[in-house]
C-alpha cells in the first residue's frame, strides 16, 4: 500500500463540491451513494473512478460506523472540493482515535479462505483511491482522500 501519496500542499483555490452530514448508523450510509452520485454530477470523471470513488467512501463510512462509536451512535460529515485537476473528499467523526495509515496490508487469500471480517475496507480504499492522508484534530477524526480526475474515454464503437 506504499503507492497511496500524502495530498499535495494547495497550489490552486478550493471549489466546493458538496458537504453531507449522516448519523453514524449503517441505515443512513446509502446517503454516501447518493451524496457521490450528486457531487460528482457533470465533472469530468471515468465511470471506473466514480465507482472506486463510491466504494471508497461506502467503505470507510462502514468503517467509522461499525468501529468508531462503541458506546453511542455519533455523527460522520463528508466535504468534498475540486482543486486543479484533483477531487477531494474529507471524512470526520469524532469516535474513537483511529489512525488507518498503521493498517497493514491484510492477506486478502485468507480473509477469503476463512470469511474473516475486518481490515479489507481499508485496503480497498487505500488502492482505490490515488492518495490520502490522516490526523486527528479536535477530537475529531480526519481521513483526506483525493483522487485525479481522468477525463472519460470516447467509445471506438460508433
Amino acid at each position: 500500500m506504499g503507492r497511496l501519496k500524502k495530498p499535495p500542499a494547495p497550489r490552486e483555490p478550493r471549489t466546493a463540491v458538496a458537504s453531507l452530514t449522516i448519523a453514524g448508523d449503517l441505515a443512513e450510509v446509502n446517503k454516501v451513494r447518493a451524496f457521490v452520485k450528486d457531487a460528482l454530477a457533470g465533472l469530468p470523471l471515468a465511470e471506473k473512478d466514480l465507482f472506486r470513488i463510491d466504494l471508497s467512501l461506502v467503505e470507510v463510512c462502514i468503517n467509522i460506523v461499525l468501529y468508531a462509536y462503541p458506546r453511542e451512535k455519533g455523527k460522520i460529515v463528508l466535504h468534498s472540493w475540486r482543486q486543479g485537476d484533483r477531487l477531494y473528499f474529507e471524512v470526520r467523526d469524532s469516535g474513537v482515535p483511529f489512525d488507518p495509515r498503521t493498517m497493514k496490508r491484510p492477506d486478502v487469500r485468507e480473509i477469503l479462505r476463512t470469511a474473516h471480517k475486518g481490515g479489507f475496507g481499508i485496503f480497498l480504499s487505500r488502492t482505490m483511491m490515488d492518495g490520502f492522508d490522516y490526523r486527528r484534530e479536535d477530537g475529531q477524526n480526519i481521513l483526506t482522500l483525493y483522487k485525479k480526475l481522468r477525463p472519460k474515454r470516447a467509445s471506438k464503437i460508433q
